[in-house]
């Protein structure tokens, strides 16, 4: 197995439901704390999940800072692995991550049977999340705040800082969720196709909140 495979296989059992529900946003590479990191897979529906993939070819150099990264952004974060890597990942991850592990069957079709549910995130970051906002949304955001002239013309820093003194935790997020799902020019990604991939009966536990 190798990253490409695993990644098409989750997006074809795991998130097609959230690829049909047009209301959902499934993103790939998604840059975190402006380019700092990059989430393998990101889903927007109602909360902000992150996917962090390690295949048996991976090591688990990164996966540290990874995790930061992940905490200032994801409400739900959860790692998919090989078996290979699983005792090793499980020290490494807070408590809160979710771990799905990924294997094959007889016929070298991919199964994702989830070891531990992700629990909701007690350290979102808000000026980490205020980072997913480009330029121009923030400004938006400050102009229907009643916030004119030059500070809209203030470098990204000075504006995620006035979001977050002006927005609370819950409505800054639920903001950056509906930017991130009305953008337009995402780069394309892996879409689920009929026959790829095989799901476990009952292997399935993924607690999406």
């Amino acid at each position: 197995m190798n990253d490409p495979e695993i990644r098409q296989a989750f997006h074809n059992i795991v998130l097609r439901n959230y690829h049909e529900d047009s209301d959902a946003l499934v993103v790939d590479e998604l840059g975190l704390e402006e380019g700092k990191c990059r989430a393998d897979i990101a889903v927007v529906n109602g909360n902000l999940d992150g996917y962090e993939i390690k295949s048996g070819a991976d090591s688990l150099t990164r996966l540290n800072q990874q995790v930061i990264s992940y905490n200032a952004v994801f409400d739900h974060s959860s790692i998919i692995l090989e078996e290979k890597h699983l005792a090793d990942a499980s020290r490494k991850l807070p408590v809160w991550w979710g771990i799905i592990l990924v294997s094959e069957n007889m016929h070298e079709e991919l199964m994702f049977e989830t070891i531990k549910p992700p629990l909701m995130n007690p350290i979102v970051n808000n000026y980490a999340v205020a980072q997913l906002l480009w330029r121009e949304e923030a400004q938006e955001i400050l102009f229907n705040l009643g916030i004119r002239g030059s500070r809209l013309r203030q470098k990204r820093s000075i504006l995620y800082s006035d979001i977050i003194e002006m927005i609370d935790s819950v409505g800054l997020r639920c903001i950056v969720r509906e930017y991130l799902k009305k953008r337009q020019n995402w780069r394309p990604l892996v879409r689920p196709s009929l026959n790829d991939g095989l799901c476990r009966p009952n292997a399935m536990s993924l607690n999406f909140q």
